[in-house]
C-alpha cells in the first residue's frame, strides 16, 4: 500500500504515530520520566574550608540545590560548628534559606561509630550519611567477596539503627580501604541485607575510563545513594597551582561524564549529586572568596546539565 498516496492510509498513519508520541509523553510512561530526569544537588561544606556555617548555608540555593552535606574537621568543620552555634540556631539558619540537611559525612566515626550521628541525623530529617569500609585492603576473587561479607555482617547492628532512623549508611569506595575497586563495589552492591545500606560513587578513586564508569553505575543501579561529580585530574595529594588542582572538577578535567550522566539517567537515578574535589591542603576552600566557590560549582553543574 503506498500511504503517500492515499488519504486514508495517511490519515490512520499518522493518527497513529500522534498517538504513539502521546502514549510517550504520559506522566507515567517510561520516556516522560526519562526526558523529565534532573540530578539532585547537593552540597559539600568542605567544599568552603572552614567558613561559618551561616555563610556556606546561605550559598547553597545559588548553586541550584537545597540541600547540605555536612563535613566535619580535617576537610571541613561545620560539623563542629552545628555544635558549638546549637542545633535550634542550625535549624534556624536552613529554615531561613529553604535548605535541609541532606547528608553527613562522617569518614572519621567509621561505619561502626554511626548510631548516635544517625539518630541526631534524624531529628533534623537527614536520611543519609557517607563513611569509609573496613577491612583488609588489595583483595580480589574469592577472598574480595568473603572480606565484603564479613563487613556486612559486622555492620548489621548498625543497619538496625539505620533502618530505625531512616538513615541510609552509604559507603564510599575509597583508596587503600577494602572498598576500593569496582568488584568489591558490585559485592557490596549484590550483598546488601538491606536498602539502608548504599554506595557513595567516587569516580576519582576508580580507573578514568567513562564507558567502564558507565556501566558500573548500571551494575550498581539503585544501590547508589550519593554520586561524586569528582574526577582524578591530576590528583588531590601534593600541591598543585590552583588551575591544575581545580581539574578534579567536571568540565574542568579530560574526563567525559556524558557516558556517566547518560547511565545515571538509563537507571533513573535518584539520589543525591555532589559537585566535588579536594584542595591542598585540607580545610581550606577551593578558591578564596567565598563567592568564587559558588561560582565554580555552578561552572560544574552547566556543563553536568548540558549533557542530560
Amino acid at each position: 500500500m503506498n500511504i503517500q498516496n492515499d488519504p486514508l492510509s495517511r490519515r490512520a498513519f499518522c493518527g497513529a504515530m500522534t498517538a504513539s508520541l502521546a502514549a510517550a509523553l504520559l506522566p507515567g510512561s517510561s520516556q516522560a520520566a526519562t526526558n523529565d530526569f534532573k540530578l539532585k544537588y547537593l552540597v559539600g561544606s568542605c567544599m568552603y574550608g572552614y567558613k561559618p556555617l551561616a555563610e556556606i548555608i546561605a550559598e547553597v540555593p545559588k548553586t541550584g540545590s537545597n540541600a547540605i552535606d555536612l563535613w566535619p574537621m580535617v576537610h571541613g568543620n561545620q560539623r563542629e560548628q552545628v555544635d558549638e552555634i546549637g542545633v535550634e540556631k542550625t535549624r534556624e539558619l536552613l529554615k531561613q534559606h529553604n535548605v535541609q540537611l541532606g547528608c553527613i559525612t562522617q569518614y572519621k566515626l567509621g561505619p561502626f561509630g554511626l548510631q548516635d550521628e544517625m539518630r541526631f541525623a534524624n531529628s533534623f530529617g537527614c536520611q543519609t550519611m557517607v563513611t569509609g569500609g573496613k577491612g583488609p585492603r588489595g583483595l580480589t576473587g574469592s577472598d574480595l567477596k568473603k572480606a565484603v561479607t564479613t563487613f556486612i555482617e559486622e555492620l548489621k547492628p548498625h543497619l538496625e539503627v539505620a533502618e530505625e532512623t531512616g538513615v541510609t549508611i552509604a559507603i564510599e569506595n575509597h583508596g587503600n580501604n577494602l572498598i576500593e575497586s569496582p568488584d568489591s563495589l558490585k559485592w557490596l552492591a549484590e550483598l546488601r541485607p538491606s536498602k539502608n545500606l548504599g554506595i557513595a560513587l567516587a569516580p576519582y578513586h576508580l580507573p578514568q575510563d567513562p564507558e567502564l564508569l558507565a556501566q558500573l553505575i548500571r551494575d550498581l543501579d539503585d544501590s547508589i545513594s550519593v554520586f561524586y561529580a569528582w574526577q582524578h585530574g591530576m590528583g588531590c595529594m601534593t600541591k598543585l597551582p590552583k588551575e591544575q588542582e581545580l581539574l578534579q572538577l567536571p568540565g574542568r578535567g579530560t574526563l567525559d561524564f556524558g557516558p556517566l550522566l547518560a547511565a545515571l539517567k538509563s537507571i533513573q537515578y535518584s539520589g543525591w549529586t555532589e559537585i566535588f574535589m579536594h584542595p591542598v591542603p585540607r580545610g581550606v576552600p577551593i578558591l578564596e572568596e567565598t563567592s568564587a566557590v559558588t561560582a565554580e560549582i555552578n561552572g560544574s553543574r552547566e556543563y553536568l546539565n548540558k549533557m542530560l
